[in-house]
């Protein structure tokens, strides 16, 4: 049975995002549709004293928002590599495990020049699966035919391509989904849960925060952070 997923491209995404890609065989990228302002595609949070602060992706939209898709987004500056980078490091510096993961993600902020957000995102995300052990195949949505007369059938034509016998989606997709289209075509849906994960040992605690990048269980947990996700066999 072949389980396929698909989601925006993110950057540094939360645990949730790495453990719906390892819950599945096939993760499509899906950033041929439009780019979305104030959303995860060019920032996320990462834990500070006090709480959390945003590390944003400058992104040029400049006649091109709302129009353009996620995957012609580009970057309007590179100074934000070295001001990522530097957070990490000034906020991480006492984290447990920094000093093992560090060259890794220095090398992805501080050796690179990539200009468009998609692929920096998937730089990113083929990093941290492999820090992680994920080993699924990782797709874009512009590999395949794009038809359909709305999402849902898009959606299933992409599905349909790649021979899909299972479909997970974040609760999200409730809003959108006809679970009955999909059911026509052999193809059975399954909803990801993303509650109940466990607390780990967190910097700048209290309070504990999940709601941050993945990137603070990795520097937190090491090798033990699989033990604090949902897809892991413990």
């Amino acid at each position: 049975m072949k389980k396929v997923g698909m989601i925006q491209s993110n950057y540094i995404p939360w645990k949730g995002y790495f453990d719906f890609i390892n819950m599945v065989d096939v993760f499509v990228l899906y950033d041929h549709v439009q780019y979305t302002k104030k959303d995860w595609r060019n920032r996320n949070k990462i834990k500070v004293p006090g709480g959390t602060i945003w590390l944003s992706i400058p992104i040029h939209t400049k006649g091109l928002y709302p129009h353009a898709a996620i995957n012609e987004m580009k970057v309007s500056n590179q100074e934000w590599r070295k001001k990522h980078w530097k957070s990490l490091e000034f906020y991480y510096k006492k984290a447990p495990f920094f000093k093992k993961y560090a060259d890794i993600f220095y090398q992805l902020y501080m050796e690179d020049d990539e200009e468009y957000l998609s692929q920096i995102n998937y730089k990113f995300i083929k990093a941290i699966n492999k820090i992680l052990g994920i080993e699924t195949e990782l797709r874009w949505s512009t590999e395949f035919k794009i038809f359909g007369n709305d999402k849902n059938e898009v959606i299933i034509n992409i599905l349909k391509q790649l021979d899909t016998d299972i479909y997970l989606l974040g609760p999200a997709a409730k809003s959108y989904l006809d679970e009955e289209l999909f059911a026509r075509e052999g193809i059975k849906v399954e909803w990801m849960d993303y509650s109940g994960y466990p607390e780990y040992p967190q910097l700048y605690t209290p309070p504990f925060i999940h709601e941050v990048s993945v990137i603070d269980l990795i520097f937190n947990t090491g090798p033990d952070a699989p033990k604090y996700m949902k897809s892991f066999k413990k």
